[in-house]
């Protein structure tokens, strides 16, 4: 993500610096040879190339290093990248047709990464999602071809514009009203199109691999968990009834998936199919738990930390999910306060853990439905 401003100002100095020299030189008072676009090229490709390796090779490197293969959607934002770098350059080449290549290279380094970069730090969004300095995707997130069309329209529709108004034929007023046309409604085009996004592109979200077993309930991870999947929909399946039974919970999902496909656009629960975070909990282990504290649904927005507590130790034990509870209290951390309140919360649940069935139900009835803001 970082990389995207400097890719694109290294294309258009460089190119505005090789335009400079050729212009130093005196190429295009030469008589014609060949193609002045055959001339541009063959200056401009070790440029873009140099661009192009910006962006691919820090990637190539951790693909390398973590032995991972990219996918087709994975290489959507970083092929719209190239292309822009592709645009740039040629509007640093033109740049450096008409302005002295000592003065204007580094203005345009520097004013091209700024014009990019900051865009991350703007209101309104728009001018981020058409400058091509894209932002971080989330975990099964994939850019809509929407969101990589934007920053073509507006750095390719000036691109194309430059292009046509170095023609070496034609009226020049043609030249320029259609290199005009093409750059503007490039650049309209783009807007109009991002005008009203959030700060988040259009994107897709749920695009990976899911392996799913069970019934009663069903559950969903991503394949790469797969292993795991078999003991943690019995040990969810055993969780559920034994709450049940005990008079925490009514729920009976149909089915849980795991929401970490979801990316950072959660999608809700509802009674019958629920969403956990559950990747990185069913590789430490503590699904089951999660699911516990998840069953034991509170009836109030604000639970004293003791409640909560109490509640969530007492489901664990009743469910064999006591080592989880812990394991995540000590994650938290545990200072001398916490410490303190830890053996509180102990001490009442031992309470009632020693009191009759039907008294811890109506125990935790209570908890749940009296949870009343106190100070903890």
């Amino acid at each position: 993500m970082t990389l995207y401003a400097l890719a694109y100002a290294t294309a258009a100095a460089l190119a505005c610096w090789e335009s400079g020299r050729l212009r130093s030189a005196q190429i295009w008072a030469l008589a014609p040879a060949r193609s002045r676009y055959r001339i541009a090229a063959n200056v401009l490709a070790p440029v873009i190339a140099l661009s192009w390796l910006v962006l691919l090779l820090p990637p190539a490197v951790s693909l390398v290093r973590s032995a991972t293969m990219p996918t087709l959607d994975s290489l959507r934002l970083p092929l719209a990248a190239l292309a822009v770098c592709v645009a740039h350059a040629v509007i640093g080449f033109a740049v450096g047709c008409w302005i002295p290549r000592i003065i204007a290279t580094p203005l345009l380094a520097v004013g091209d990464w700024l014009l990019v970069a900051f865009t991350r730090a703007m209101l309104p969004y728009w001018p981020r999602h058409v400058s091509g300095q894209f932002g971080s995707i989330g975990f099964g997130e994939v850019p809509r071809l929407v969101t990589t069309a934007v920053p073509l329209m507006l750095a390719g529709g000036i691109a194309v514009g430059l292009m046509i108004l170095w023609l070496p034929h034609g009226w020049r007023v043609l030249r320029v009203a259609v290199a005009a046309v093409v750059a503007v409604a490039g650049a309209l085009g783009a807007y109009r199109t991002a005008s009203d996004w959030p700060a988040g592109p259009p994107i897709t979200t749920g695009n990976v691999a899911m392996e799913c077993t069970g019934t009663a309930p069903r559950m969903c991870v991503p394949e790469f968990n797969a292993r795991y999947l078999p003991q943690v929909q019995r040990d969810t399946a055993k969780v559920l009834s034994v709450l049940r039974d005990a008079g925490a919970t009514s729920a009976r999902p149909r089915l849980i998936t795991d929401g970490y496909v979801d990316g950072r656009h959660q999608k809700p629960s509802t009674d019958t199919e629920w969403r956990m975070m559950l990747t990185v909990p069913v590789q430490r282990g503590d699904a089951a738990y999660q699911v516990v504290v998840r069953a034991l649904k509170f009836r109030c927005k604000e639970v004293d930390v003791r409640t909560a507590h109490s509640a969530w130790l007492w489901g664990a034990i009743k469910t064999g999910q006591e080592k989880a509870y812990v394991m995540r209290r000590e994650q938290e951390g545990l200072d001398p306060t916490a410490r303190e309140l830890e053996k509180q919360v102990k001490a009442d649940v031992t309470r009632v853990l020693a009191e009759p069935p039907a008294e811890q139900t109506e125990w935790i009835k209570q908890t749940l439905e009296t949870c009343e803001a106190k100070t903890s």
